[in-house]
């Protein structure tokens, strides 16, 4: 009997491995989830822990020092962003108003244009808005669940980060007994290389975030448009979602402008963020965030979706650096190394592969001719 190539066994082994793996991502979401960003925080906040203990401050005051510093700023972001909301909210009785009004102009131009009758398309709007009702009380029991959840994540990440920065030399004492002596060298290498990828890749979403916020902020005052902070830190906030968080944070402002000013300035709400969309995927997410995690563009796009179907938006915001860790550990394995290649970001001079080839045939073919 003929022994099974070792490659192609190899790479069975990887889709079984796959395969698996993401079915139990998928079965255990609520429990990995909080545990990855918890993991997140904790390596992000580990530095400034260590700054803390190399000047003899007790790890348990350290621990609660550094704690206390990011309470502050999540709490100093979430207080301006819900002063604005409040802002926003007094103004929505005015707001409803004015979208009646262009809800009516709307209907009369529709009616004017296609020469259908306002009754019949009034008709439609509330046939469609009784739809809309009856489709909400199909969803709130969804959108309880997952503000639900959305709780439990906020009480439990807390509690983790902690846990994990505390236990932090229990771990890495538990990675020396498990893993066999000749191989602790290449495990130490890639827990501290992908210990860094994060806490770059974090720092390089921060920075990016606000040069983003500032962006969407000028541009919107200049255009005049309502509560442009606002939008501007929403749109900087979801813009965490690669590819995807900056077509929902547009809605907001194109919707504002509609409604208060000219259509024209929803055009030109749209030509912003166009521009500082291509700002972001040509300067900003090379320079600052890409160069960080070593992943090409095609490979984040596919990875955003994927991530995206099995765990929702904590998918997308975590799978490009779960994928940038997976890369370290190919490139330390032999076998595994061509599929860190193929995620990486080194793009080869030539493809000779091919052309190698048709230069080897020619030759051939010269030769037999003599």
């Amino acid at each position: 009997m003929e022994a099974p190539k070792p490659k192609l066994f190899n790479i069975s082994c990887i889709l079984v491995a796959v395969t698996l793996f993401t079915f139990i991502m998928y079965i255990g979401q609520d429990i990995i989830i909080p545990l990855i960003f918890a993991a997140f925080f904790a390596i992000s906040l580990s530095p400034i822990v260590v700054f803390f203990e190399d000047r003899k401050v007790p790890r348990v005051l350290a621990l609660t020092i550094t704690m206390l510093l990011a309470v502050i700023v999540i709490a100093g972001l979430v207080y301006s962003i819900s002063l604005q909301l409040a802002s926003f909210s007094e103004s929505l009785p005015e707001l409803e108003k004015k979208i009646e009004a262009l809800l009516a102009k709307s209907v009369q131009w529709f009616s004017q244009t296609f020469h259908i009758k306002t009754g019949n398309i009034q008709g439609w709007l509330k046939d469609l808005k009784t739809d809309f009702m009856q489709d909400s009380r199909i969803y709130i029991g969804t959108t309880l669940t997952t503000l639900t959840g959305i709780l439990a994540l906020l009480i439990l990440l807390p509690i983790y980060t902690v846990m994990m920065l505390y236990y932090e030399p229990l771990f890495v004492a538990f990675i020396q007994k498990v893993v066999p002596e000749q191989k602790q060298a290449m495990t130490k290498d890639i827990i501290i290389e992908s210990k860094t990828v994060m806490q770059n890749y974090l720092t390089g979403l921060m920075i990016e975030a606000l040069i983003v916020a500032v962006m969407n902020a000028v541009g919107l005052l200049l255009l005049g448009i309502d509560y442009a902070i606002l939008w501007a830190i929403i749109g900087a906030l979801l813009n965490i979602i690669p590819y995807i968080g900056i077509i929902i944070a547009m809605v907001f402002p194109v919707a504002i402008a509609l409604v208060t000013k000219e259509p024209s300035y929803a055009l030109f709400v749209l030509l912003l963020y166009a521009c500082i969309q291509f700002i972001d995927n040509n300067i900003i997410i090379p320079k600052v965030v890409a160069s960080r995690v070593k992943i090409n563009a095609l490979v984040s796009v596919i990875i955003v979706i994927v991530g995206g179907s099995i765990w929702g938006i904590s998918g997308m915001f975590l799978s490009i650096p779960l994928v940038a860790v997976a890369k370290i550990i190919f490139d330390r394995i032999p076998y595994l190394k061509p599929y860190g290649y193929l995620i990486g970001d080194i793009m080869p001079h030539k493809a000779t592969f091919f052309k190698r080839h048709k230069n080897n045939k020619v030759a051939k073919i010269a030769e037999l001719q003599k």
